[in-house]
């Protein structure tokens, strides 16, 4: 039995079947990493969380320029909507 719905991410549902999408992704990364930079303004010698961030950071960056070779209108779309720089 599958539940129907799902989660509002940028105004729009998401369904279950629909959380692997390129901004899906990017938009879970970009909320870690969020987390993860505030944690270290207060942790400033906790190095194993800035190598996750910079993984992270990695992974996004990644994500990014495929999405902007495949769709650049979406890519556009997501920059804007996330408050990112254009890589």
């Amino acid at each position: 039995m599958k539940k129907k719905g799902g989660r509002i991410f940028f105004g729009f549902m998401v369904k279950e079947e629909n959380r692997g999408s390129v901004e899906f992704q990017v938009f879970s990364f970009t909320n870690k990493i969020r987390r993860l930079a505030s944690h270290l303004e207060l942790h400033e010698k906790d190095f194993s969380s800035e190598r996750s961030l910079r993984r992270l950071l990695g992974k996004r960056r990644r994500l990014l320029a495929y999405l902007a070779k495949k769709n650049r209108v979406r890519y556009k779309k997501l920059i804007g909507q996330l408050n990112i720089r254009e890589q």
